[in-house]
């Protein structure tokens, strides 16, 4: 294997390899009583359950888009017949097979590790708890980096990514894998997302505002579903979302150091090896993230949050080191290498000031606040301010992802007309500093997830403490850890939608080159241009409309059963009787299946549409349309989300009367809008995103065939 690729599939199994050690370690850990074993197999044989029949679902809509694309894409222009859209669609069941793959392995450890954490937070304490939760959200990280990674290094090279000549055309049929991604990471964060939302709501709802019992209350006939939707949703959901995020940025990047070898640009420097580079830089970091992981540590005064973020700051360092180390060994050390590792820089600027401002936003500061004081004066209030806080909240991320953009793309191509390159060549090395600046991003991935997984976790933990029955202690001890995975979800998301949107824009560059499309016929002044613009700015809010109103339907069918449940059963308001916890599972179980095909199938009929009935030309405004349109929104509801959640959190920790108090009523009623804005809509945005942007890439010789104004413009 020429160079230094081989680094990439090595690192991709070393991840896995990693990911099965904390498996191992996090299972053999204490597993509490029989009672508390009891509710955690509840939430493992729902969310088991759930998983296999959504992934039943989601092989139909597969296998079928697999035989079009098999048989459509073998008359495209570039790809050598049948043979090749055969080689697509199996990368494209490949990539909907890993990113399955990845969640459900995640999912399956961290529906076991909740008991454990809860009988560590029992018996050993706040530091013991905090090591089984991190470890066991640490098996979905390196579960979803080393299948992610090791699936395109493998697909590259067995599609012939070792030659030269034939590189550009195995990054093409590549791309199939990163479209398979981004359909399961689609599906699986709108099932996931209606699911857990819908039971989130409805046992909020009945419980906290009309019977004014605590969360996770074992008499509340939704709490299991609601536990169940936190491992779906923030787990398997996140898993698949950043699984497809890692894929396609790489894939991404691989397309335009295509471009750069397809045109001979800088040859003496790059040539192949431009194509190879996104992989190394992924390998480099997953070598990071593993060193990484055992620098988080509790110190003496046991701050979760800062160990977690040492953990990340370690990880961000050790990838910097390793990427100007690889930079040199692959480039050499002249001024154009030095602006692409200057790029790579950016994107970890990036991620680390996306952290620094989704914190500000989303945790207890002046922001989340306001919202809780508002809530004294009603629900209402509680709800004015709060859309107010996730609007305000897209300003500086929108800023910082533009300073970024302007950065990533200004230092190459100043660097190359330093040298004497033409604009051309300078344009493009700047749009691949772009896709570099993306890969980088993405560098802490295993470690972000791992933050995020451990999210699901405690809050499980917590849910097993409560309906266990256990000491107050401990579940002031799961409280503590849970307080700060609700930090982590919100950092992950806006974490996910700043990447969402550098990979769209370097798949974009893509598509533009693809198509031919020339300033002069990607104009404002072109109406078809501004159609497709219009109508995929519309797009997200259609998209987040149908998926919202899948929540509310679910919502109110669990709110129904819980008080049928209160009004029916003798005994259950005393305690003396138990609630049937299936009847709510499989409420929201077959209104997420039913709901999530719908705005599923936006993603692959709506540019398949435009781009054959309009053309080219406003599938690219399309295309742009969403990135705009779709990253504001995005971060406007991940960000307002969470503020709502924090603010009610505020208020349960005695602010403003505690639990109970007309303050606590009005936040909850926030927070039921706030929760399908975050875990729903919002992070559902960035698939829809990226999956648009593969359809119109991988079909786009088609559209310039048979597009009815195409042919025309």
């Amino acid at each position: 294997m020429a160079g230094l690729l081989f680094l990439a599939p090595l690192a991709g199994i070393l991840a896995l390899v990693f990911a099965g050690f904390f498996a191992f370690w996090t299972l053999k850990q204490p597993k509490g009583d029989e009672r508390m074993n009891a509710v955690s197999e509840a939430i493992q044989e729902g969310a088991s359950a759930y998983m296999r029949r959504q992934f039943k679902t989601i092989a139909v809509v597969a296998i079928l888009i697999a035989a079009i694309l098999a048989i459509a894409l073998a008359k495209a222009k570039g790809f050598h017949g049948f043979l090749d859209s055969s080689r697509v669609a199996l990368g494209f069941l490949a990539g909907s097979f890993f990113s399955a793959l990845a969640g459900y392995v995640g999912m399956t450890v961290s529906t076991r590790s909740n008991v454990r954490v809860a009988q560590a937070a029992k018996t050993a304490g706040l530091r013991r708890a905090f090591e089984v939760a991190f470890r066991g959200g640490a098996v979905t990280g390196f579960s979803v980096v080393g299948l992610a990674l090791l699936g395109i290094s493998l697909f590259y090279i067995a599609y012939g990514g070792l030659d030269a000549e034939r590189a550009v055309h195995a990054v093409d049929l590549v791309v199939g894998f990163g479209f398979g991604a981004s359909l399961i990471s689609l599906f699986a964060r709108i099932g996931g997302g209606i699911y857990t939302k819908s039971a989130d709501v409805g046992a909020d709802l009945v419980g906290k505002v009309e019977a004014g019992i605590p969360e996770d209350d074992p008499r509340n006939a939704g709490v299991i579903a609601d536990n169940v939707g936190d491992n779906v949703g923030d787990c398997a959901g996140m898993a698949a979302d950043l699984f497809e995020t890692y894929v396609v940025t790489a894939i991404a990047a691989m397309l335009i150091g295509g471009l750069i070898l397809k045109k001979g640009v800088l040859n003496e420097i790059f040539g192949l090896k431009a194509v190879e580079y996104p992989l190394i830089l992924c390998a480099m970091a997953i070598f990071a993230s593993i060193v990484a992981v055992f620098t988080v540590r509790m110190g003496k005064k046991e701050n979760i949050m800062g160990a977690m973020y040492r953990g990340v700051a370690s990880s961000a360092v050790l990838s910097i080191i390793l990427f100007y180390i690889v930079t040199v060994k692959m480039f050499g050390a002249g001024v154009i290498p030095l602006s692409i590792f200057i790029s790579a820089v950016v994107g970890i600027v990036i991620m680390a000031l996306m952290i620094v401002v989704t914190e500000y936003f989303t945790q207890m500061h002046a922001p989340v606040r306001a919202i809780a004081d508002a809530s004294k004066t009603g629900a209402g209030t509680n709800l004015i301010m709060g859309l107010s806080v996730g609007m305000l909240s897209t300003g500086l991320p929108v800023v910082i992802i533009c300073a970024g953009i302007l950065a990533a793309f200004l230092v190459p191509f100043a660097f190359a007309r330093a040298v004497g390159a033409g604009v051309e060549v300078a344009f493009l090395l700047g749009l691949y500093g772009i896709a570099i600046a993306a890969v980088a991003m993405l560098s802490t991935t295993g470690m972000i997830i791992t933050l995020d997984a451990y999210g699901p976790i405690t809050d499980n933990a917590g849910g097993i403490a409560e309906m266990a029955s256990l000491p107050e202690e401990v579940r002031a001890t799961t409280d503590k850890l849970d307080a700060i995975g609700n930090t982590t979800k919100a950092v992950t998301k806006g974490y996910a939608i700043a990447s969402a949107a550098l990979a769209a824009l370097a798949l974009f560059s893509d598509y533009l080159h693809k198509v031919g499309l020339t300033a002069d016929k990607f104009s404002l002044f072109n109406p078809f241009v501004l159609v497709g613009l219009l109508l995929g700015g519309l797009l997200p809010f259609i998209f987040s409309a149908v998926t919202m109103r899948a929540v509310g339907k679910g919502a109110f069918k669990v709110v129904e059963e819980v008080r049928r449940q209160f009004r029916e059963i003798k005994g259950l308001w005393e305690g003396n009787a138990k609630p049937e916890y299936g009847k709510c599972v499989d409420i929201v179980t077959a209104a997420a299946l039913r709901e999530m095909v719908v705005p599923g199938l936006i993603a692959v009929v709506v540019p398949l549409a435009v781009g054959f009935l309009l053309g080219s030309v406003a599938l690219g405004g399309l295309l742009i349309g969403v990135i705009v349109s779709g990253l504001v929104l995005a971060l406007m509801m991940a960000n307002g989300g969470a503020a709502w959640d924090n603010a009610k959190k505020m208020i349960e920790d005695g602010y403003l009367g505690g639990k109970g108090s007309d303050a606590h009523k009005a936040a909850v009623v926030g927070d039921t809008v706030g929760d399908p804005f975050k875990d729903t809509a919002g992070p559902a945005i960035n698939p829809l995103i990226k999956a648009m942007n593969m359809v119109a890439i991988l079909f786009s010789s088609l559209f310039l065939a048979y597009g009815v104004f195409s042919i025309s413009m």
